[in-house]
């Protein structure tokens, strides 16, 4: 969230400004796209991986402050509580060095990070909800030092013009308990604080931008359920991948009058499948007010004209504060404008040797069904893949999912017998060695095997210790120890053994 609504340009805010810029960006937008005013290159890869800070007792450690002051390093940035941070991955091109050159920055950037956030008495966990997290550190105090997040904050909190509610009922835990069920009210949206996500960008040719969004959409339901790492919130057994409906909960800026009357959510997975990216930006401009206003200098019309390359600020802005699952970026580089598909499904962790398998799945099986000649979104509808990765998000790997040529089936068959055969072929097309890809996708493979996420391992992991005698705050608290050791061996989260 603090990439998302930083840009360069002044303060001053008007709204019907505002508007007329982000109407004027899409004119210019229109027009770099019809003139090919974009900037060739090589299909490139980053990631952005948030993560928490916790102290001795697995606590939220809020000291992002002062470990991003010790670390010193540019690739690092706040997020939007003060126990959360996050890492930028530099740009790799999508090739088999690449991804190993990913692989080392990944791993050198978070052993630094692990070593200055010893110092300051905390260590950092790959995880997709903190666990131990309790009501208190959703008040404003706990937003990071950022002006941003506090405007961003009083925006949606006055939008809504209510608390904000979260409401979720939650799958049973391993051994017969009872469902459990979450009703809570907050003044603030750092609820949101509680998602740690793991981002994948993948820099497209604008002509080959929309099948690689339709792809990403397809693909978004198998991805939560495999890499589901979010199962606890507020001391409750919730949803396997419980970031989904807390993102959208906590960051909804509609009453209930509003959702009746059918108005969309900020936090979107969409309605239609696209044929070009401006499709997406036309979206966010009809539908979606903005909650920061801020107008640049820039006329990116009379830019276009003096054969610069436009920054379009505003509608850059406006972007980033829609959450779509699988959002487009346009960005401006040293080598000019370029358009990236930025997939914001997943959750952070277990292990960085997860997050590489997940994201060498992801693009391998993107770029498949991104080229092939009989595109999947002819036959499967948007509603569909809508209600997969609201199921997968809910059961994990015991969700139902539907895809096309396979019916109805469960998440692990899916991905053995169809989706991993068409990851292993799309990263071979891009050039990725057998060695790299069998390094990656036998992890994928392995997990869908033993049917062992994050998720499962936490909330088998819980149980267990509950069985013993422990109680809820206690066998959290153990949890999230247990978990913070395994995590930092990088071994993958289906070798981990349940006992606590």
């Amino acid at each position: 969230m603090g990439r998302d609504v930083r840009v360069a340009g002044g303060p001053r805010e008007d709204h019907d400004d505002h508007r007329d810029k982000v109407r004027r960006g899409l004119a210019a937008l229109r027009v770099m796209l019809a003139d090919g005013a974009f900037a060739p290159s090589a299909p490139t890869v980053g990631v952005e991986l948030e993560f928490s800070l916790v102290d001795a007792d697995h606590q939220p450690a809020m000291r992002n402050r002062a470990v991003l002051d010790r670390v010193d390093d540019p690739a690092f940035t706040t997020e939007l509580g003060q126990h959360n941070l996050e890492l930028n991955t530099a740009p790799r091109p999508l090739t088999d060095d690449g991804l190993r050159a990913l692989e080392d920055d990944m791993r050198g950037a978070l052993d630094r990070a692990a070593v200055a956030a010893r110092a300051e008495g905390a260590t950092p966990v790959l995880i997709g909800s903190l666990p131990t997290l309790r009501a208190e550190h959703f008040d404003t105090r706990w937003l990071s030092a950022n002006p941003r997040y506090r405007r961003l904050n009083d925006r949606i909190v006055a939008a809504r013009g209510e608390r904000v509610r979260l409401a979720l009922d939650g799958a049973p835990l391993p051994g017969g308990a009872a469902a459990e069920r979450l009703r809570s009210l907050h003044d603030s949206i750092l609820a949101e604080s509680a998602c740690t996500s793991t981002q994948l960008h993948l820099r497209v040719a604008p002509a080959d931008f929309a099948a690689h969004w339709n792809a990403a959409q397809c693909l978004a339901g198998v991805q939560v359920a495999i890499g589901a790492n979010s199962p606890f919130l507020l001391r409750t057994a919730l949803w396997h991948e419980t970031r989904i409906p807390l993102f959208l909960q906590s960051t909804d800026t509609r009453p209930d009058e509003l959702k009746n009357q059918g108005v969309r959510p900020r936090v979107w997975f969409g309605e239609r499948w696209i044929s070009s990216v401006t499709e997406l930006f036309e979206e966010n401009a009809r539908y979606f007010p903005g909650l920061l206003p801020e107008v640049d200098d820039e006329d990116p019309i009379e830019a276009l004209a003096a054969g610069a390359v436009p920054r379009l600020a505003e509608l850059r802005l406006h972007n980033g504060t829609i959450w779509r699952w699988n959002r487009p970026v346009y960005d401006v580089t040293a080598d000019g404008a370029h358009l990236r598909v930025e997939n914001r499904v997943l959750p952070s962790g277990p292990t960085t040797t997860d997050v590489l398998a997940n994201a060498a799945f992801f693009y391998g099986a993107q770029r498949a069904l991104a080229t092939t000649t009989d595109p999947l979104w002819a036959r499967l509808s948007f509603q569909a893949a809508e209600e997969n990765l609201h199921a997968a998000a809910r059961h994990g790997f015991g969700a139902h999912l539907y895809w096309p040529g396979a019916g109805w089936t469960d998440p692990a068959t899916l991905v053995l017998d169809h989706l991993l055969p068409l990851a292993d072929a799309g990263l071979a097309e891009l050039g990725v060695g057998a060695a790299t890809r069998d390094q990656h996708l036998s992890v994928v493979e392995a997990r869908c095997r033993t049917r062992r996420s994050g998720s499962a391992w936490q909330r088998d992991t819980v149980a267990d210790l509950e069985q013993r005698g422990l109680d809820r705050d206690k066998a959290l608290a153990a949890m999230l120890g247990r978990y913070a050791e395994l995590s930092a061996t990088g071994a993958p989260v289906h070798t981990w053994p349940v006992e606590g």
